[in-house]
């Protein structure tokens, strides 16, 4: 008789006797056979997969003008975000996005738990992509629990070969278009093809491939439960007034089966038969009767799947469904629940969220689509053949736009300081280019020592005007 794989084995540390005490080191987790469901919430999961995948695939073959819409050009140190080429100077702009994404969380957190995790998380989602695969190739929870403990079988053979190769080719393709978003996809595309692909680029196509295989294929709930540090630190953002998916104990217990005929009026049980079907579809394999738990991702599918029993037995919905602890305890309504969730915590964050957006906004509209860096050359300064003393810089001008730009560079600071430079230096759309420059000053004019001198570059209409600091060296 072959082991039921749903059993637990334990390894014992150690055993003083032969009593019944013994302590235990490890406790193998069975394997988690998600059963499929139907609903508002399956049907708003998949509205989640659909639109993040979308964005994720569809975006680096998107165009703008003559170049990708969205790349991020390392070897370039460019980044293009549609309308926007950035520069590693404009650094500040990633940090206050990430700053937004987190108190985005946060709000959304406080609001209704993880709803993040639930519905647009790459885990949670690519899990989702992975199981859908895994039902059309092996079957349903139960044809998928019978061919795991079977006996190695041709059948066995074949459809586990055929779900992990779509499993691989799945995974490539996500790995090919995450490398696309930093070296121009259609030419990934041709070296793809022509093998002629760069071995970072081989490396990371394979290793975010590899990785999505192994979390979605392998890990799925493993990651969510051990891995993510959101679900160790989500107690700090949750209050009695946080939407989450809870059971209605004092609906449902005392829990038992009973035929559909009896009514529930007439018996002496709570709404809940104890199906277990709540337990069969969780991706994490929690009971949510047992109350609220960090496992839990929020995800919506036992509300469900008990709706659905509650249906069949001419219940009221809701016995598990989305409300707050206060709401749960104090019966409140729907009305009451929701003017309770939008508490003063929920409207400092949204004022502090929008405020960060608008700012960054602002800052992104008024910014100089012209970066300047002053290099000034490490050598000593000099005596130029007519006795004057001479300074010489590198400039990098930087062009953020989609048009050509005519510069002129000035300098001030000190009188009678004079610059040799290009009259017209021309900088292409979206290039930046380095531009020597010597500065000149009689040799009596200034004292020994360093001397503050700013660079004023402006294009050739003065819509554009940047002004860099730098310092003019006389010798002792």
């Amino acid at each position: 008789m072959s082991p039921d794989p749903h059993d637990k084995k334990v390894i014992p540390i150690h055993a003083a006797d032969e009593s019944d005490s013994s302590a235990f080191l490890y406790a193998a987790t069975p394997k988690i056979y998600p059963r499929t469901v139907q609903g508002i919430f399956a049907h708003w999961r998949w509205v989640g997969v659909f639109i993040t995948q979308l964005v994720f695939y569809g975006l680096p073959w998107l165009e703008w003008g003559q170049r990708q819409a969205v790349l991020f050009d390392l070897g370039a140190r460019r980044f293009y975000v549609f309308g926007l080429v950035l520069y590693p100077q404009d650094f500040i702009y990633l940090t206050g996005l990430l700053v937004v994404s987190a108190l985005s969380l946060f709000l959304f957190t406080a609001v209704a738990g993880r709803l993040w995790c639930g519905y647009a998380c790459p885990q949670t989602v690519y899990s989702e992509i992975f199981m859908y695969i895994e039902r059309k190739v092996e079957g349903d929870r139960t044809a998928r629990m019978r061919l795991d403990a079977g006996n190695f079988t041709m059948e066995k053979l074949v459809k586990k070969t055929y779900k992990h190769i779509v499993w691989l080719g799945f995974s490539i393709w996500t790995g090919f278009t995450f490398v696309g978003y930093f070296t121009p996809i259609h030419e990934l595309g041709m070296e793809f093809f022509q093998s002629r692909m760069g071995s970072w680029e081989v490396f990371w196509v394979f290793f975010y491939g590899l990785a999505t295989y192994g979390n979605a294929g392998f890990m799925r709930e493993q990651v969510c439960k051990y891995m993510c540090p959101y679900a160790r630190f989500q107690s700090a953002m949750f209050d009695h007034d946080t939407l989450i998916v809870t059971y209605d104990d004092r609906r449902g217990e005392p829990r038992g089966h009973r035929p559909h005929s009896v009514a529930l009026a007439d018996s002496s049980m709570g709404a809940c038969i104890d199906c277990n079907l709540c337990v069969q579809v969780c991706p994490t394999g929690i009971d949510i009767r047992n109350g609220l738990q960090y496992e839990c991702i929020g995800c919506g599918a036992c509300a469900d799947v008990c709706d659905g029993v509650m249906d069949k037995m001419g219940y009221e919905r809701g016995l598990v469904r989305y409300s707050t602890q206060n709401a749960m305890n104090n019966g409140w309504s729907t009305m009451t629940m929701l003017k309770s969730v939008f508490r003063p915590r929920v409207l400092i964050y949204t004022a502090i969220l929008w405020t960060l957006i608008f700012a960054l906004g602002i800052s992104l509209y008024l910014r100089t689509p012209l970066k300047v860096d002053v290099v000034k050359d490490r050598g000593m300064p000099r005596y130029s053949q007519i006795g004057e003393i001479e300074n010489v810089y590198r400039l990098q001008l930087m062009n953020a736009t989609e048009s050509r730009l005519h510069l002129k560079i000035e300098v001030r600071g000190v009188p009678e300081i004079e610059i040799e430079s290009e009259d017209d230096i021309v900088v292409e759309a979206a290039q930046s280019r380095w531009v020597p420059v010597r500065v000149e000053l009689p040799h009596d004019a200034l004292k020994p020592g360093s001397h503050k001198i700013w660079f004023d570059i402006t294009n050739e209409d003065g819509s554009m005007h940047v002004t860099e600091a730098s310092v003019f060296v006389v010798p002792r």
